[in-house]
Order: structure tokens, then sequence, then C-alpha cells
């Protein structure tokens, strides 16, 4: 069993604990960093990771987040909030971790993509993150606490659903006034389809196009969803008729 662990949240939050202020005082602050603590506290976060899994002792794949993101060609505010540098050490502890682990970085790809197109591409891999947006991608979910099976149809569902409700924290708004509880109502009501998403947007006086920006940055990209010889993601693009009542998640498969 492989284990896909999202690295990037790890490394951060390692980095940054490992971080001291030395105030000089004459308004001047110097930020230090001590690399074996960094190094230790992601050690043992990997290791943790792999306690859960002791019936079967698992390979681990180490995925990080390109410093290019093709969701600012889609929305150029794009987790555009996110502007603060990162923690001292950051750098040199995933090029240490490359000499020690299987590291995947995809260009211009987030950590979540490059690890929703390989476990789409090498299924029984187990995704190790606690992002949310993994629920889309069909497989076994580790989320640091718990263990689920993502079925397609609760996948394809789930990115309808972040479609309409956006997410805060990456910077797209979905929906306004929609979030998951009121989207999960309009879907169970009227059914997951792409046209309950257009329908909603437009109550909103928005467009089908704000509702296609909203469901492209929402997507995690699958290996169907990337054009391995261009190295280039594939624009999200549903039928008008697009349903997913037929555990599917393939834009040319659906339900009518």
């Amino acid at each position: 069993m492989k284990l896909l662990i999202d690295a990037d949240f790890i490394v951060y939050k390692a980095c940054a604990a490992a971080e001291t202020e030395l105030d000089w005082g004459d308004d001047v602050i110097l930020v230090t960093s001590k690399f074996s603590d960094a190094m230790k506290a992601v050690t043992r976060e990997i290791s943790k990771i792999k306690g859960h899994f002791l019936w079967d002792v698992p390979s681990v794949i180490l995925f990080f987040s390109d410093s290019m993101n093709f969701r600012k060609e889609i929305l150029p505010d794009y987790k555009g909030h996110r502007n603060r540098k990162k923690p001292c050490g950051y750098k040199r502890v995933i090029n240490t971790l490359k000499g020690q682990y299987k590291v995947i970085v995809m260009p211009t790809l987030e950590a979540d993509d490059a690890m929703g197109i390989y476990a789409t591409q090498n299924p029984g891999c187990t995704i190790c993150s606690p992002d949310k947006d993994m629920r889309q991608i069909p497989g076994r979910l580790f989320n640091m606490e718990t263990s689920t099976l993502i079925t397609e149809v609760e996948g394809a569902r789930w990115h309808l659903v972040q479609s309409l409700s956006g997410d805060q924290t990456d910077g797209y708004a979905g929906c306004p006034g929609i979030g998951v509880k009121r989207a999960t109502i309009l879907f169970e009501n009227k059914g997951y389809s792409w046209k309950t998403v257009v329908d909603t947007f437009k109550e909103k006086e928005l467009t089908e196009e704000d509702a296609l920006v909203n469901a492209r940055l929402a997507r995690i990209l699958t290996a169907e969803d990337y054009d391995f010889t261009k190295r280039k993601p594939i624009p999200w693009t549903p039928k008008a008729n697009y349903r997913v009542d037929d555990g599917t998640r393939s834009k040319t498969a659906v339900t009518v």
C-alpha cells in the first residue's frame, strides 16, 4: 500500500514552529530557525501517519505544490491573501526529504492535484490530507484522524457542492449566500447536476461563466483532467446535461 501524503502543510507547520524571533532593539527583529527541530517535527508527523496503518506497512510518497499555480490563470486573485513568505528552512527541509522519500512536484499544480492524478492513475493508494477538497477523489482518504472510502458518486457530488459553496480559504467565493449545507440541500432537492449549479448562480444574477470559473477552481485534478504530453491541466468542461447519478465523474459519460 502506498500513502500519498500532502506534505505542504506538514513542512510548513514544522518550519514555522522551529522559528524564533530575536528582538535586537532599534527597530530590528531577527528571525532564526533550528533546522534539526524542523526535521524532527516532520519525521515525527510522517511516522505518526504511518502508525495508523500498522496492519500493512506502507510506502510513502510526499507531494508538494509547485511555486507556480495554474489556477491563477483562471482567477488572478486565487489564494491572493496567502502572500506570507515560507518559514525559515522550508526549502532546505524539502531538499533533505528528497533524499529520504519519493517526492512529487508537478509543474503549476498544487499538491492536491498531483495526489488526485496519481491516485486515479494508481488505484489502491491512500491519500493522507486534512483538506476537505480531497473528498472529490474516489478511493481511500485518511484525514489525519479517520480513514474513509470515497466512491465516484460521492467525489463527483462533492465537486458540485464546492462549486456552489466556494472556499474562502482558497479565495474563491462560489455562489453568494450559498454554503456547504445550503448547497447540499439544493442538490438533494433538485438533483446533482450542472443545471442546478447554473440555475443557482443565475438566481443571484450571475452567469454560467461565473459558475464555470468556480467549478474549475474547485476541481481537484484527476488523470482524466491532465494532458501528460503537454504537462498541462485540461479545463473541466461539463456537458449541459451533466448529472452525477450514475456513479461517474466523467464529462463524457453522464445521465440524461
